[in-house]
C-alpha cells in the first residue's frame, strides 16, 4: 500500500531501532497499530477477496494516518460505500474550491451525499441565510421540509419538493446502508409529515438538486435552473450553481 511505504516509524511512534532495506512501515507494524491480524490484513492489501468491517478499515485508516479524502477512498475500494460519519471530521473544501465559489456572481454552494451545505458563497447565504443556520440546520432536506421560515418563502414548494426528492434517492442508491443517510431519512420522517408522505410514495417527479422558486429577502420572486459541478468524487462532493430563469415582481 502507497501510504504504509511514506511512513516512517517515527511517524507512528515507534522506535527507528534498525536499518531498513525498503522504506516505509511493514505490514505487520501496521497490522500491530491497527489491532488486526497480520494474515487477515495482508490479504487485504493484496486485494484479496475477503470481507472485512467498518471497525476494521477504521483501525487500519487511523494506523495510516489517512486524510478524509484517503479514508474515504478506502472504503470506496472495500465496501464501495463512504465510510460512516465518525471516520473523520466535519467535511471542508479546499481553499481553492472556496475561491471558486466566491469569484462566481450566481448563487452557489457545495453539498455532500447527505445533502449537508459544507461551503458556500455571498449570492448563496444571501438567498439561503446559510451562515445564520447552524451546522445540522444546513441540509438542503431540512431547510426544504422542517425550516418554517424557508417554508413561507418556497413559492413553488409543490412542485420542488418531489423533484429533489427524486434527485435525493438516486443519491441513497449510492449509499444505501450508510448509517448518516439512513439516520437522516429516519429524522426527517419524524420531524416532517410532509416529508414522510412524499418519501413514501415516489411518483415520476423529474430529479432536480436545487430549490427552483424562491422569495428574496425583497419579497421578489426568483425561478432558477441549476448546474452540478463534482468537487470530490472520493467525498461525494457536488457544487450547485444556481442561474436565473426569470426574475418576478414584488409580491405584496
Amino acid at each position: 500500500m502507497h501510504q504504509r511505504k511514506k511512513l516512517t516509524p517515527g511517524d507512528v511512534g515507534l522506535p527507528a531501532t534498525e536499518r531498513r532495506r525498503t522504506p516505509g512501515l511493514r505490514r505487520e507494524e501496521v497490522a500491530a497499530l491497527a489491532g488486526v491480524g497480520l494474515t487477515w490484513y495482508t490479504w487485504f492489501e493484496q486485494g484479496r477477496e475477503v470481507k472485512v468491517s467498518e471497525k476494521f478499515l477504521l483501525s487500519v485508516a487511523y494506523a495510516l494516518k489517512l486524510d478524509d479524502a484517503e479514508c474515504s477512498h478506502l472504503f470506496l475500494l472495500a465496501h464501495r460505500r463512504p465510510p460512516p460519519p465518525e471516520a473523520h471530521q466535519w467535511v471542508s473544501v479546499t481553499p481553492g474550491i472556496q475561491q471558486l465559489l466566491d469569484d462566481l456572481p450566481r448563487p452557489a454552494y457545495v453539498q455532500n451525499l447527505r445533502w449537508d451545505v459544507v461551503a458556500w458563497n455571498a449570492a448563496a447565504d444571501a438567498l439561503f441565510e446559510l451562515g445564520a443556520r447552524s451546522r445540522e440546520d444546513r441540509n438542503l432536506l431540512r431547510m426544504m421540509f422542517t425550516a418554517p421560515e424557508m417554508r413561507r418563502r418556497l413559492c413553488a414548494w409543490q412542485d420542488d419538493a418531489p423533484r429533489l426528492l427524486a434527485q435525493f434517492r438516486y443519491d441513497v442508491a449510492v449509499a444505501p446502508e450508510d448509517p448518516a443517510m439512513l439516520a437522516l431519512i429516519e429524522e426527517m420522517n419524524v420531524l416532517s409529515p410532509s416529508f414522510r408522505r412524499e418519501w413514501s410514495t415516489p411518483g415520476n417527479a423529474v430529479a432536480q438538486r436545487g430549490i427552483g422558486s424562491i422569495l428574496n429577502t425583497a419579497r421578489q420572486q426568483q425561478d432558477f435552473h441549476h448546474e452540478t459541478l463534482v468537487v470530490d468524487e472520493h467525498r461525494h462532493l457536488k457544487m450547485v450553481v444556481y442561474f436565473e430563469s426569470s426574475f418576478g415582481t414584488r409580491l405584496r
